[in-house]
């Protein structure tokens, strides 16, 4: 049986969760001031990275005495610096429930070999967050990438803690409200929620993160490309635009026009909204579709970027898990075919299932006219189990 296809498309079909679809105003035009050719050690260069770094202090409302730094290797590689710098002063609490939160984990635990207590639960669900012992360092991501699970506030983070959180931020930072005074170590990259290009990564330091690293020696030695320290004393001048590394100034321009379409659109508050917007449009539709539903269990941890969504009708879900993913890659095959959603599928880790990108940069519009297409693709896949 042919099933009828919708008679909307979207716009634009480009809900990857990460790298992001760039806002609509986009064209090759914004990066035609790019400081191309010119070091980034000359005062164009260090003028640029200099406002890359103020400016998303301006649009985050990152508190005036905390430092923010442009790193090499995206969130990955400033997560990294936050980890072989920092820890192993006291001991560490750890929490995941995806696969980005379980790779730090091995990391800790494997290449620098410390003793960690390991707050875990499955994908769906958020650990136990009673449960951590602030004294420790903890080590935690925000939002939840391949699950769509975040935390609902900074609240389970006392004031008085002594052990410094470090926070994976990548796909919450420009879209959900941070607690800044909870977060003495905050990461995110620019190609999530802002659609920037990848390879460079944000490291935000509080005070307290500081003090820890002109008063601690990790006992493992640190290459080159993580050291924040120098006789001592934090490298002011990673804070301020002279990078560890070259950086691409084409990038550069790239993230300085994306800082500037987030003024545009209210800053963090209009990209939260946004965000939310998005959001719901999917949460209608699976409140009117009994065949997909959220795979974060609870509401409260719904995440409104990386929206992850599991297929429950009993004709896929009694099938083999080989079967079941085998339908899901299917179903995302056939939106790829006709043009309308790149990139949906589940990570490659987490359960069989879609994950749709709701950051600021996707129009409302294009969801909407996402969602039948969906219905389509399910039921057009369905029919192949006949």
């Amino acid at each position: 049986m042919t099933i009828p296809q919708p008679d909307i498309r979207p716009n634009n079909p480009q809900f990857s969760s990460g790298p992001c679809t760039k806002p609509t105003t986009w064209s090759l035009d914004a990066l035609s001031n790019a400081a191309l050719g010119r070091s980034h050690r000359a005062a164009i260069g260090k003028d640029k990275l200099l406002a890359a770094i103020e400016t998303t202090r301006e649009v985050l409302n990152i508190p005036a005495d905390y430092r923010i730094g442009i790193v090499p290797a995206s969130d990955t590689g400033a997560v990294e610096m936050a980890l072989w710098s920092l820890l192993g002063a006291r001991g560490v609490d750890m929490l995941s429930w995806e696969s980005f939160g379980a790779g730090w984990i091995t990391d800790v635990v494997k290449q620098l070999k410390l003793d960690v207590t390991h707050h875990q639960s499955d994908y769906g669900q958020l650990p136990d967050l009673d449960a951590v012992n602030f004294d420790n360092d903890v080590v935690f991501t925000w939002n939840g990438t391949t699950s769509g699970v975040r935390v609902p506030n900074g609240d389970f983070i006392p004031a008085g803690r002594t052990g410094l959180t470090i926070c994976d931020a990548t796909s919450a930072a420009f879209a959900q409200d941070l607690a800044w005074d909870k977060l003495d170590v905050t990461t995110f990259s620019w190609q999530k929620v802002l659609g920037g290009e990848a390879a460079h990564g944000m490291l935000v330091l509080s005070p307290r993160a500081v003090e820890r690293l002109e008063n601690y020696t990790p006992a493992w030695p640190l290459p080159k490309i993580f050291r924040l320290t120098k006789g001592g004393k934090l490298n002011e001048g990673i804070f301020k635009g002279a990078t560890i590394n070259t950086p691409s100034m084409l990038a550069v321009e790239d993230y300085l026009f994306a800082l500037d379409w987030a003024k545009s659109q209210g800053g963090k508050d209009g990209l939260i909204a946004k965000a939310d917007a998005n959001m719901g449009v999917l949460a209608d539709f699976v409140t009117a579709n009994d065949w997909i539903d959220f795979l974060a269990e609870d509401p409260v941890t719904w995440s409104n970027t990386s929206v992850c969504l599991k297929i429950t009708d009993p004709r896929v879900t009694t099938l083999d898990a080989n079967a079941q993913a085998a339908f899901a890659k299917g179903l995302t095959k056939l939106l790829e075919t006709e043009a309308v959603a790149y990139d949906i599928g589940s990570y490659r880790d987490a359960p069989a299932g879609l994950r749709i990108w709701t950051g600021g940069t996707v129009e409302q519009t294009d969801l909407e006219a996402l969602t039948p297409w969906l219905t389509w693709a399910f039921e057009t896949q369905l029919a192949t189990l006949s």
